[in-house]
């Protein structure tokens, strides 16, 4: 076993597959076999070029959305049994920063990720730094999980990190904005946590179905809706008390204030571009309504732990999100069939 397949990144747009050496791993390090490994909006922008971590003259082997067996451990690892079906989660700290030692190594300024930094899912193996296994990266698979299920505990632990800081409760009229395979992880997360009603407000007809579906009470089409009527109509006249914006898009994050009910909390969750990320913010909206206004980005390890705990416990089923499969020699057509804006997620099987 000296080479592997791999789909690689050699610059935008362009993903090779091409035989690479089998990671070698180090006495602290694990082996996995890559069972599935889901392709997100993050890897989209990777191989778009438009990624910080990606910069010119840039060889990786991107993704992060992983579950695994492993197949070897180091001399020094313990805890782990070849044949163990284990989740990864991506974040790594340097240990000793604030961020890190408050639970918050997504927050890390020098953070370390899988698919990111280093060479990542797409390939038939991956090595797990000492880092990662050092810090809790390594999550048990319930058995009788479909893996590519598993591999969505990173993205529902990122919606999880959202949904905390807005703190999403039960009797809460909540509007996601988005109705892409993020959203729906919102609209599934917040039904799971109480919420009462949950509006979506989607211009894609076929995204809107799908949340419909997947347990939305109501969906929008902003375009041609006037979705601030909706809203009132389903909160007796207050607003949503929890709006989050699911998608990268400036103007949902403008429109999110005069939505909101007093004393809503508001979560910017789809990041903007860099050539459009100011938006025109009215603080007496602010102010008068007394709301609450955050962001989140990524997701910490312990959001992944909660969310593993989550997707092992059967409370909530995501198999309706992965609408696609591939081998892993068609890397470029998943990649294809991720952004077409059909499929929630896409799965590649090495």
């Amino acid at each position: 076993m000296d080479t592997m397949l791999a789909a690689v990144y050699h610059g935008p747009e362009d993903l090779r597959v091409e035989e690479v050496p089998v990671p070698a791993i180090g006495a602290d390090d694990v082996l996995l076999r890559v069972l599935r490994a889901n392709i997100c909006g993050t890897d989209l922008r990777i191989l778009h070029g438009g990624h910080r971590m990606y910069p010119a003259g840039t060889v990786r082997i991107p993704g992060h959305e992983v579950v695994g067996e492993v197949v070897a451990a180091g001399e020094r690892v313990r805890g782990y049994r070849v044949g163990q079906r284990l989740f990864v989660a991506p974040n790594m700290g340097q240990g000793d920063s604030r961020e890190t030692i408050s639970g918050n190594n997504n927050l890390d300024p020098n953070f370390e990720a899988i698919g990111i930094t280093m060479d990542g899912a797409f390939a038939q193996y991956m090595r797990v730094p000492a880092a990662a296994i050092r810090q809790g990266n390594l999550m048990p698979v319930a058995e009788g999980v479909d893996p590519a299920v598993a591999a969505l505990t990173e993205p529902l632990a990122c919606v999880w990190r959202g949904q905390q800081k807005v703190n999403v409760s039960a009797g809460d009229v909540v509007l996601v904005m988005g109705a892409g395979p993020i959203g729906v992880l919102h609209v599934m997360l917040a039904r799971l946590r109480g919420a009462t009603q949950i509006i979506v407000s989607e211009p894609a007809a076929g995204r809107r179905m799908q949340a419909l579906a997947l347990g939305a009470d109501q969906v929008v089409d902003p375009l041609n809706e006037d979705l601030a009527a909706v809203v009132r109509a389903g909160s007796n006249g207050r607003g949503a008390d929890v709006i989050i914006t699911a998608a990268p898009v400036k103007a949902l994050q403008e429109q999110a204030l005069d939505l909101a009910a007093m004393g809503g909390r508001i979560n910017f969750f789809g990041g903007l571009s860099k050539s459009d990320s100011v938006i025109q913010f009215n603080s007496n909206t602010v102010h008068y309504k007394e709301l609450i206004v955050t962001g989140t980005t990524a997701c910490s390890t312990y959001d992944c732990l909660r969310a593993a705990e989550i997707v092992n416990s059967g409370r909530l089923d995501l198999s309706p999100l992965i609408t696609a499969s591939f081998p892993l020699t068609s890397a470029n057509t998943a990649f294809a069939a991720a952004a077409d804006g059909k499929n929630l997620r896409v799965t590649l099987i090495p």
